[in-house]
């Protein structure tokens, strides 16, 4: 799927399904349950067909040092984008030190592969388009679950947009190297995700539920800089 056409399949499903043609539940947090559901199990069995067998057979064939390594060579260029959003917030101590990190684990690190900021205590933060355009107090909208993409507000959606069009693996003009970097960083971060996974398997009863909330919280959580008011002191 090109991206091109990923950025309008957002748009679009947020656009018809978030603000206008979806029909609603009557739950304020998550108003278009049933679509959401329903998207949630598409994604579910795309996951179990595809990714999840291809993320195992990474794990067990490459060594964890190297898949260390791939971790951070993809951390390394997240600063990037993560530097322009603080800066984007105002947070200019935050960006110098994002784009330190860059500097320090580009030159030190080896291209990123050794997370050597980390080492000498450079905080590694999260940001993304989505927080700076809570920052600029557009508000969140509506839960939504995206194809392929998973969870998201209407903010998250057009702030991922933002984020795929900025992205420097994506924007790479070598064709197959940059098909090869945007699907071993997507298994790489599928496979971050196994021992979460365990814990939601256990936990939860309602899986939907659970994620949609753990979500939600923790977005509130990054869009309050981890310090979020009480619920019934803000709509956000």
């Amino acid at each position: 799927m090109n991206r091109p056409l990923i950025k309008q399949l957002i748009v679009s499903t947020t656009a018809v399904c978030a603000l206008a043609g979806c029909a609603t539940s009557g739950n304020p947090k998550d108003p278009i349950e049933g679509f959401n559901r329903s998207m949630f199990t598409v994604n579910e069995a795309l996951d179990k067909a595809v990714m999840k067998p291809v993320a195992k057979g990474y794990e067990a064939a490459v060594p964890k040092p190297v898949r260390n390594g791939v971790a951070n060579f993809y951390g390394n260029i997240a600063d990037v984008s993560i530097g322009v959003n603080s800066a984007l917030q105002g947070k200019v101590p935050d960006a110098i030190n994002d784009f330190g990190r860059v500097m320090v684990n580009s030159s030190l690190g080896i291209l990123g592969f050794m997370d050597v900021a980390s080492d000498l205590g450079v905080e590694k933060h999260e940001q993304d388009f989505g927080l700076t355009l809570a920052h600029w107090g557009i508000g969140s909208g509506a839960y939504i679950v995206l194809p392929v993409f998973g969870p998201r507000t209407v903010r998250d959606s057009f702030g991922l947009v933002l984020d795929l069009a900025a992205d420097p693996v994506g924007r790479y003009g070598h064709v197959a190297a940059r098909n090869v970097m945007l699907t071993s960083r997507m298994i790489d971060e599928r496979t971050a995700l196994f021992p979460a996974e365990k814990v939601l398997d256990e936990a939860a009863m309602d899986k939907y539920s659970y994620i949609r909330d753990a979500y939600l919280q923790r977005r509130r959580y990054l869009v309050y800089g981890g310090n979020p008011p009480r619920l019934d002191d803000t709509a956000d």
